[in-house]
Formats: C-alpha cells, structure tokens, sequence
C-alpha cells in the first residue's frame, strides 16, 4: 500500500517532468564543460563548424561541442526550400545555420558571448569598428532590410549586420554621423 501512494504521487510529477527535462541541455551540467570558451568567429567558419561540416543535428551539435540545443525548421529563399537549424542557450537564439548541398554554407552569430578574432562582439556601436561606412558598407536587403550589412577588414567569409533607428527612406544607407551610433546584431560568416 505504501509503494502505491508512492507510485500515485511520483507518477504525475515523473509524467509532467518528461518535457522539461528533455530541454535541458545535459552536456552543459558536465564539470569539464564548466570553463569551456565561447566558439570564435573566424575565416573557417564559428569554432568548429565550418564548411565542410554536414547539415544534420548530429554533426552540427558535436561541431558546437553539445553547447547549445539545437532545432531545425524550414523556409524559402529565392523560391527554394532551405533547411536551417537554430542553437539555442536557453530560450535564446544564438546562432542560425543554414546549409547548401548537404553542408553548411551560412551562420548568423546572434550571441554576444561568441566574438571575432578581433573581439567584435554583438552589441558593439559602428564607430568601434568602422570609421565611415564608405567603401566597406551597403544597404542590408531581404529579412535585414532597414540595416546595412558590412564586410569585416581583411575577411573574405565574415561580415556585420548593424541595426538601428534612422527615418530617412527606405533602401537609402544613413550617413555616417548616424551610423556611428548603430550597434551590431549579426556576425555573418559566409
């Protein structure tokens, strides 16, 4: 009778606590995973993915050292369906992966704990990186419309998203008095 009503009271609270615990990420309770480092932005890709890592959750998770929970969904560009995952820490985005031809092509960086080489970091104004936008800088289109979009110094694959409030029209890029103010919400490595 008595491992009855411990079935009794254990049970909803087993059945209630399945979904919850599978969004733990469990690699992150590791001790060795404690003092573990940020992944870096480089030329090669963020940390350990890069182009020639698969576009699957396996592949992509061991890349990301099991950092990070993943979920994968689908969208169109360019009238394609294209498979992308999101790492998530916690119920934030930290990056999104997009891929081509079965690898990844694509990674947005929307975590200010992950940074360049540099030490740029997501939440830096313009003017910590760039002088004037000219020469290095154009409008940002598509979803990023309304930012401009500027290629890293000395980088072939990485590039800034900088974001921030400007009314003058749409598809024109701002001057670089107001710019020197916007803060970077994407590192693009591509």
């Amino acid at each position: 009778m008595k491992s009855l009503r411990l079935v009794i009271c254990a049970l909803p609270l087993a059945l209630g606590g399945c979904s919850t615990l599978s969004a733990v990420n469990w690699s992150a309770a590791n001790p060795w995973n404690w003092f573990s480092s940020s992944p870096e932005v480089s030329e090669q890709g963020v940390g350990a993915l890069t182009a020639t890592t698969a576009l699957d959750e396996k592949a992509i998770n061991e890349a990301l050292d099991g950092d990070y929970r993943l979920r994968s969904g689908m969208k169109t560009a360019n009238g394609a369906i294209v498979r992308y995952f999101e790492a998530l820490d916690g119920d934030r985005v930290a990056l999104v992966i997009n891929g081509e031809g079965g690898t990844v092509s694509r990674i947005e960086v929307l975590d200010a704990s992950i940074e360049t080489a540099d030490g740029v970091k997501i939440g830096v104004p313009f003017s910590d990186v760039f002088g004037k936008a000219f020469g290095h800088c154009v409008s940002a289109t598509g979803d990023d419309s309304g930012s401009v979009l500027c290629r890293a110094k000395d980088s072939q694959h990485i590039s800034y998203l900088f974001s921030g409030d400007w009314s003058g029209p749409q598809g024109l890029m701002p001057p670089d008095d107001t710019l020197k103010n916007w803060t970077l919400s994407k590192i693009i490595w591509q």
